[in-house]
């Protein structure tokens, strides 16, 4: 039986989230203007070491909706890259080809290695990078992504079934191999309170390179300037190559992070 609004049904598959969470999203302004007036205190997350980080918008959002994050890393000290492809209308095989060749740019510019950061459909895509070329990626992150479990109960999935000429259950293979292990650092951030994807997609397998971090009450379209979100990013980012540790939830925003144990939990 289903125990609310995003949660199994009888049938075993997920709902999206329901209409009051929905209606919710509405407080991602009040996200970004908490970001702002924290600046002071974002700026004290760990220092970059200047490799390049490209960050993928999410399921009709251009680089625009990116900006911030990307001022943000440019602050820290790393190079922050827009994907330079538009409005992102979704289609997963559409695209493969065309972000491929932007990481292969940037890698090949920068002569390192390159950290994606993903929202929502863009790290799905950030997902699939790391699958296409774990020899050109240092680490994946990703914001709200739905890549895991049934990734149909989202409030979007119609709208992008319609915009990108594809279906969810395209490509399933492919799927399969993105919501799996992937074969450099991962780290999923994503909030409970999502008013657009039901927050059991964003989960991947903890592991001892690979962590989910809950960000509590955090929304959808606010997830990727949420000042807590933004900390979580920069600190995960500022590892060493080729190191990976478990998240400090005891920073300045401690109180936003839901531990380890929970967030996994159902």
């Amino acid at each position: 039986m289903a125990r609310g609004p995003d949660g199994p049904q009888a049938t075993g598959r997920l709902r999206p989230p329901g209409l009051g969470l929905l209606l919710a999203e509405a407080r991602g302004l009040f996200e970004f203007n908490a970001s702002l007036l924290l600046s002071p205190v974002l700026m004290r997350a760990p220092r970059g070491d200047g490799h390049p980080v490209l960050a993928l918008p999410g399921f009709l959002a251009s680089d625009l909706s990116m900006a911030p994050m990307r001022r943000y890393l440019r602050e820290l000290g790393y190079e922050a890259h827009a994907w330079r492809m538009g409005r992102n209308l979704g289609g997963l095989g559409r695209m493969r080809e065309a972000l491929h060749a932007r990481l292969a740019e940037i890698h090949a510019a920068s002569g390192r290695k390159v950290s994606l950061v993903g929202w929502s459909l863009g790290g799905v895509y950030a997902r699939d990078l790391a699958l296409q070329a774990p020899e050109m990626v240092r680490c994946v992150v990703t914001l709200g992504s739905p890549f895991a479990s049934d990734v149909r109960a989202t409030n979007a999935t119609r709208l992008y079934e319609m915009m990108s000429g594809e279906r969810v259950e395209d490509f399933a293979e492919l799927r399969e191999a993105i919501a799996g292990d992937l074969p450099v650092p991962a780290t999923s951030i994503y909030s409970r309170t999502d008013g657009v994807v039901n927050w059991r997609t964003c989960l991947l397998r903890p592991s001892d390179r690979a962590e989910n971090i809950e960000v509590r009450l955090a929304s959808h379209i606010g997830l990727g300037v949420n000042p807590a979100a933004l900390w979580a990013v920069a600190d995960r980012l500022a590892q060493p190559e080729g190191e990976f540790s478990p998240f400090d939830r005891a920073g300045p925003f401690a109180i936003a992070y839901a531990p380890p144990e929970k967030a996994i939990s159902a």
